[in-house]
């Protein structure tokens, strides 16, 4: 790590906070050929202000400027310089949790490259530093000017140049005009503070929902007694057994309310004569680890009553991490706690148990109208269909969704009235011994899991879990492991021979939240990832999670105590896609390792990209048609090893077409069926490249490709600029040409012609067409490939137009994390954008219903243009 980050990490604790460590610069990550970056943060902190940085010498120079730039060079705004950041914070957005250094949520609201006049590092000693700025909002000369104003941190003063960028404050405010984040859809709200604060806390709260039979508490007061329907009269119960959900396959028909299904711990509230007991369920009390709810609870003056919920700690997406909760119960972090009600059972002498659920979640609601506090919560329904919900949840990386049906009681059992639809398969298990590390890591190698049958109550080895661990939690499971250690093994069947040797056994009482792919046929989880250990259940109750079929579940009819369902495990899960043929050619194409993560950072399965591409399919089909294609193929995952495979050799795909001769004596293969598409993807395949020639005439290209690829460190309106300049010399050429986005950093230029000329014509057509873009404009364009020669500037890639060379199909995902895909678009859209990689495989589908009446590429199979003497003689070229 950078001497220069020592006060930066002093300053936070990464296992609680968001924020980049900077390891990846202690790793040497970034590209060394690359312009210096500069960015501008929104923070609202103790006070809203924006954090100026600037990359030098390998962290990010950084001055915290209470008001924001100013474009009017009259302004004088302060900038107190802060601590050196690590290069990687440039990116950071979200959420800084409470009790943290900085606690707030942050922005990135420009960002773009920074050019010094000068020796940068002598002009900051001297105080005075003259720079250049191009970003996406703030642009043309500025300057830091140390002041002599006394305080612990050095002062500045940040002022805009007089120059073509400068504009009067008066007329143009651009924090006022560009408020929201140029790297996502984030805006970010300030906190109302001051006189303002005081007015809104004293402003009473409307419910949202006014349910005839249950009157709102009077502001400090108590709440009045509730009479609905199948509410009775009764003592506060000691204790409440939950309602828990029973695990099917897919949505059932009928009337569901569906909720998020929230990743972390059942929690029940009891209140008795206004004192608050948090209650897990299986009875053990919490209270004191939850200070923060338990007096939210009790500010809603109830007399008495059983509230239900679940506790969660948001990650910087506002997602409910599982992990992120193995901490937050200390003191010091305990403020990141939400506390998600959905439903209430008893509320001042009445039992609600019998009331129907949408009448007790209005009740809920209404009571909860007096909340103040952010980390107490109301869980609401949400207004859509299970399976668009579904994806949803899954494509935001949450666990699911728990539906509750419609018109039904509370029950303290699992019912089938309320159910769960999981993204993925995944539960706890009792943890029965540990492995010894391996290689250079420390603490244990692997988890050893049971689970208990649920006839017998025999606990029996389950597998184990490898992954899913950092340095922290080896050291904290180590140090719950250690003290548990037995002899002998507490499992009926223990594993034997080489898979026993260096096991230690403990005894059965912690549990580990797992994920997996499968369970094997002896009961053995494969694929297993590590989630955290809970703490909230007994470990005598842990059996495999079974699913029900959705046609099986029938209305509970009387809320038996302790009854169990009968439940039928369903066959596996076929991919399914909008197009028959498609859908069909999905089916017949048998997906193995069907839940393989590809992208650990999305979740992404292997099925879930063979739906994809299924769903894609009649979009994606005519740009594969009759045309070579190279596959970059990923059997360990995007992040692993990629290969890049132009012909069919030892690829057992099902439909595809291989050329022995037909280019110049080149093989090549045509993948331009559904079901060789899909077949590809069974075989690993994330990315289709193809060539611009068809089989129908081999030897003339029927377009060339530009692909427009920046500097890293460039924002996109540069990005935006070149596409635009570079358009602007194919209008007067007279060629009409169609855009895409690359799915990566930048934009792709496809120019249809009549297949006339060689490969070697064309491709020279385009190299002429960098060269004159270079020369008209250096200082943004480079005609030469390599990152040293693109510094700042836009490598127009003409590379692609030889024989035998691709560019990412149209549709085609991309081997990056998120898997963002390869999308047309007009070139009004190219400003609005925000990145080439705004679409992926999981909100493709937004873009598809636009282009269903929209479609920017719709005249693209009418084109009939050919490169002419004329156009030659413009650019330059000889002959």
């Amino acid at each position: 790590m950078s001497d220069a980050l020592q006060e930066y990490n002093r300053k936070r604790d990464f296992q609680a906070t968001p924020e980049p460590s900077g390891a990846s610069e202690a790793r040497g990550a970034r590209e060394a050929a690359q312009a210096l970056q500069f960015c501008i943060q929104k923070h609202d902190a103790s006070h809203l202000h924006y954090d100026f940085r600037l990359e030098l010498d390998g962290t990010l120079k950084s001055w915290a400027v209470p008001k924001g730039p100013s474009l009017d060079p009259r302004d004088r705004r302060l900038a107190i310089q802060v601590e050196d950041h690590p290069l990687d914070y440039a990116s950071f957005e979200g959420h800084i949790p409470e009790g943290h250094y900085g606690a707030g949520d942050v922005i990135v609201w420009d960002r773009g490259v920074w050019e010094p006049e000068g020796a940068p590092q002598e002009a900051l000693e001297k105080g005075r530093l003259k720079f250049r700025l191009q970003g996406e909002k703030l642009s043309g000369v500025w300057n830091l000017v140390r002041t002599h104003m006394s305080g612990t941190k050095a002062q500045w003063f940040l002022i805009k140049s007089r120059d073509d960028a400068a504009r009067d404050h008066d007329e143009y405010n651009v924090l006022e005009a560009s408020p929201d984040s140029v790297l996502s859809d984030r805006t970010l709200v300030p906190k109302v503070r001051g006189k303002a604060a005081k007015a809104q806390a004293a402003a009473p709260v409307k419910p949202a929902v006014k349910p005839k039979a249950v009157a709102k508490p009077k502001a400090g007061g108590k709440a009045k007694r509730v009479t609905l329907k199948g509410a009775v009269a009764a003592p506060l119960p000691q204790t409440l057994q939950p309602e828990l959900a029973t695990l099917v396959e897919a949505a059932p028909e009928g009337e569901w309310s569906y909720e998020i299904k929230f990743d972390g711990y059942r929690i029940l509230a009891r209140v008795d004569q206004g004192q608050v007991q948090l209650l897990t369920r299986n009875g053990h009390d919490w209270t004191a680890k939850m200070p923060r709810q338990a007096r939210a609870i009790a500010a809603l003056g109830l007399e008495s009553a059983w509230l239900d919920g679940e506790v969660v700690v948001m990650d910087e997406d506002g997602v409910p991490r599982f992990q992120l909760l193995q901490n937050a119960f200390e003191a010091q972090n305990a403020e990141r706690i939400v506390f998600h009600l959905f439903d209430l059972v008893y509320l001042n002498g009445m039992d609600l148990s019998q009331v129907p659920l949408e009448q007790r979640r209005a009740a809920l609601e209404t009571v909860l109208a007096q909340n103040k506090d952010e980390g107490l919560r109301y869980s609401a329904s949400l207004e859509a269909s299970a399976s668009a919900l579904l994806e949803t949840a899954c494509s935001m990386k949450m666990e699911g969704l728990i539906g509750k049906r419609v018109g039904s009681t509370y029950v303290n059992r699992r019912s089938k009235d309320w159910i769960k639809l999981k993204c993925k398969n995944r539960q706890e298990f009792v943890v029965v011994g540990y492995t010894e590390p391996q290689g250079a890591r420390s603490g244990l190698g692997a988890l050893l899991l049971g689970l208990h049958d649920a006839d017998s109550g025999q606990l029996n080895y389950a597998g184990r879990v490898g992954t899913g661990f950092n340095e922290s939690t080896l050291r904290s499971l180590m140090a719950e492991l250690e003290p548990r250690q037995v002899k002998k093994p507490t499992v009926a069947n223990p594993p034997k021979g080489a898979q026993a040797r260096g096991v230690h056994w403990v005894e059965p009482a912690l549990l580990a939240e797992v994920a997996y792919a499968e369970m094997t046929h002896e009961g053995l989880v494969r694929h297993a990832v590590f989630h955290g250990l809970r703490q909230d259940k007994p470990a005598a109750s842990i059996t495999q999670e079974t699913v029900m079929e959705a046609s099986t579940l029938k209305p509970d009819a009387v809320p038996e105590k302790n009854a169990r369902p009968t439940p039928k495990v369903p066959a596996k899960t076929q991919a399914k896609a909008p197009a028959k043929k498609s859908a069909k050619a999905a089916d017949e194409v048998r997906i193995t390792h069907p839940d393989r993560v590809i992208d650990a950072t999305s979740g992404t399965t292997k099925m879930q990209l063979a739906q994809y591409y299924a769903q894609v399919a009649p979009w994606l089909l005519p740009h594969l048609e009759q045309r070579p294609v190279a596959l970059v193929r990923a059997p360990e995952g995007v992040e692993g090893e990629l290969f890049f495979q132009k012909h069919a050799e030892r690829l057992n795909i099902p439909g595809i077409v291989t050329l022995d001769s037909a280019f110049s004596g080149q093989p090549v293969m045509i993948v331009d069926t559904p079901q060789a598409l899909i077949g590809a993807v069974q075989m690993n395949t994330v990315e289709f490249h193809t060539w611009n020639a068809t089989s129908k005439n081999a030897e003339h290209p029927d377009r060339f490709v530009l692909d427009l690829d920046p500097d890293p460190a460039l924002p996109w309106k540069a990005v935006a600029e070149a596409t635009q300049l570079t358009l602007t010399v194919l209008d007067e050429l007279g060629l009409k040409s169609f855009l895409k986005t690359s799915g990566g950093k930048g934009i792709h230029i496809v120019v249809p012609l009549k297949p006339k000329d060689g490969w070697d014509s064309v491709k020279a057509f385009s190299h002429a067409i960098v060269n004159h873009l270079a020369a008209l404009l250096p200082d943004r364009f480079s005609a030469i490939a390599g990152p040293k020669n693109r510094v700042g500037k836009v490598f127009v890639d003409y590379l692609r137009n030889g024989q035998g060379a691709t560019t990412a199909c149209a549709f085609a995902a991309r081997t990056r994390e998120g898997l963002p895909v390869s999308v047309p678009i007009a070139r009004e859209e190219v400003a609005g954008l925000k990145g080439a990689d705004r679409w992926n495989i999981h909100n493709i589908h937004e873009r598809l219903e636009q282009m269903q009446d929209n479609d920017p590429w719709a005249g693209y199979g009418a084109v009939r243009q050919t490169l002419t003497a004329a156009m030659r003689k413009k650019l330059g070229m000889k002959g």
